[in-house]
Order: structure tokens, then sequence, then C-alpha cells
């Protein structure tokens, strides 16, 4: 199940809810994005931030702000601050991952180069910290900047463990808050923040942000070995042929016998991939239960989050994102 497949799913009543502010908010998007002296900017974020993403986590800052009854003008400023950091790190991870692919596209390094997603990149995490300022709050500022330098951790972190056996779940849970639980977090915490919402409310959305992040990112490694293309928009079997340590090679890689693990070092630590590999790869999973053991973890981030809610205000922008968990996780159902 894709966030596409069906009307009125979690996603789109919140996109529906709150459709006044995300016009705001792509308004903001496209007057920032705007470069008077290198029209490439402009090209390249357009080809990315216009290819039919979801807005997932600006929305998550909408929403946390209505749900705590902000009423100024803010939470737009922090959404599209939220959507260019995201936009920054996709350009960035597309040149380092090599990727050919993004949301069913060529990516911006395949149609332009990697000089241009590096610099253009740096220039929305620039354009986002000027969006951060404008709100005139230090401590939104501390979050988001300490979100971004998470992210870029997450990701160095990555490029050590994700091809070493010795990666465990415990690294792995530290690469998935780097890498997209810690701006999904941020997301979230801002809008309350913003809205001078109490402290116990404030927590319970990053409680919230953080949980959904790790379940998704594990939702997206399962539907790597599982979805469709059309569904996950690149290639299934990407990160196998990439060689990365997710969540459900991990699990089959610690339940391996000794000629398992040769044939995990053979193709992920060597990377020595040979046709037939991703099909055998499935198979180890499947025989030692990883793929349902991951989506039982996913599942249980997923109540998390959905525990977290109970500390704010009963409105109808609550029960979206308690559904938006279950919706999360329902995509491997």
């Amino acid at each position: 199940m894709s966030l596409d497949e069906a009307a009125m799913k979690p996603h789109d009543r919140l996109s529906a809810h709150l459709a006044g502010d995300m016009e705001s908010v792509n308004a903001l998007i496209r007057e920032r994005m705007a470069s008077e002296h290198a029209p490439r900017i402009p090209e390249v974020t357009a080809h990315l931030v216009e290819a039919g993403g979801k807005r997932l986590r600006p929305l998550l800052t909408l929403a946390a702000a209505r749900l705590c009854g902000y009423g100024g003008p803010y939470h737009v400023h922090l959404a599209a601050t939220v959507e260019f950091i995201h936009t920054a790190t996709l350009l960035h991870d597309d040149v380092v991952d090599e990727s050919k692919q993004r949301r069913g596209r060529p990516t911006a390094n395949l149609l332009w180069d990697n000089k241009s997603s590096v610099l253009v990149g740096d220039y929305l995490f620039s354009r986002s910290f000027q969006l951060m300022v404008e709100t005139g709050s230090l401590r939104v500022l501390d979050i988001l900047a300490n979100a971004s330098a998470t992210i870029a951790e997450g990701e160095v972190l990555q490029l050590t463990a994700a091809q070493d056996l010795a990666t465990d779940e415990g690294v792995y849970l530290k690469v998935v808050r780097g890498k997209t639980a810690a701006l999904f977090s941020a997301a979230t915490e801002v809008g309350g923040v913003i809205a001078e919402a109490p402290e116990d409310q404030v927590r319970a959305l990053y409680t919230y942000g953080d949980a959904l992040g790790i379940a998704f990112q594990i939702v997206d490694d399962l539907l790597d070995y599982g979805g469709a293309t059309e569904t996950i928009g690149k290639n299934v079997g990407d990160d196998f042929r990439e060689r990365k340590l997710t969540l459900p090679v991990i699990k089959a890689v610690a339940q391996a016998s000794e000629e398992e693990r040769a044939f995990w070092r053979r193709v992920i630590e060597k990377g020595d991939q040979r046709e037939g590999d991703l099909e055998q790869a499935m198979a180890l999973m499947a025989r030692h239960g990883a793929m349902e053991a991951a989506r039982a973890d996913a599942l249980g981030w997923a109540a998390r989050a959905k525990a977290a809610l109970a500390a704010l205000p009963d409105h109808p922008l609550r029960a979206m994102l308690s559904d938006l968990a279950d919706f999360v996780v329902a995509r491997v159902s």
C-alpha cells in the first residue's frame, strides 16, 4: 500500500485539513528557492521539490502547531524550513549513493551533475537557516540546528557502518535516528515550541516524531525487499546492490550459520555480487524470519508514536496523526 493508493488516507486528510497553510508554505518555498544570479538553483530545486513528494515533514510541523492552538504566521516558515532541510539532504544523499532514481524520476545529479546537486543542497541549507532566524525563536533555531547536525552525523555513521557485518541493531538505530527520525522529531517539536505549548506537550510531540520516523525508515527498508518500484520510487533491491546493512539484513546476519555469513561477507563487505544473489539474500531473510521481526519492530515504534499523542489536546488533528502512524506501517502488512 502506498501513500498515493487511495483518497483520504491519513496523509490526504492532513493535507485537506491544512490546505490553506500548505498553500502558504508552497508559496514561501517557491519564493525562497529563487536565485537572481544562479538560475541553476531553482532548476535543480524545482526538479525535486515539485516532483510530487508528500510534504509529510512540513505537514507534521503545521499539524503540531495547529494542534497546540497556534494562530501566528511562523509555523509556515518552520514548515518551509523543514522541507528545505529535507530536500538538501536528498540532493546530497543521491550524490553519496550515486543514485539514478528518486520518487520515480531521474535524480538531479544524473540530470545535471554532482557539483550542482551538492552546491544547490548547500544553498537550501543556508535558506533554511534564514527562515529559522525569522521566527525570532532561539529555541527553534537550537532544535533545527541540532537536527541538521544529527542528520549529517547519521549519514557519516552510515558510511562506516553500512558495509560492516559487525553493525548491530543499536548502531542501526543511531543511523536511523540521524538520517530520518531527527527531522521528523524536529518537525513536530518546533510546531509545539512556536505555539508555546506546555513542556509535556512539546516532549510528546518530539516522542511522536521520533517514533514515527523510526517506523517510517524500517518500513522503507522492508519495502526495498518487497515493494513495487512504483510504490517505493526506486528499484527493488537497491539497498542490497548498494551493500546497505538495513534492519532485515542485520537480523538475518545475527542468526546466520558460518556458510551464510560467508555469503553476507561476499555480497555486503566485499561487494562481490552475482546473478541470483538478491534472491538468495531474500531466501536467507525468510529462513530466519528477519522480515517479520523487522515488521514487528516497526509496529512497536508506531504504537509508541500513538501512545505519545495521549498528552496532546483532543483535536481532529490528533486523530489524523494517530491514523498516520498506523498507515505508515500498514504499507508492509
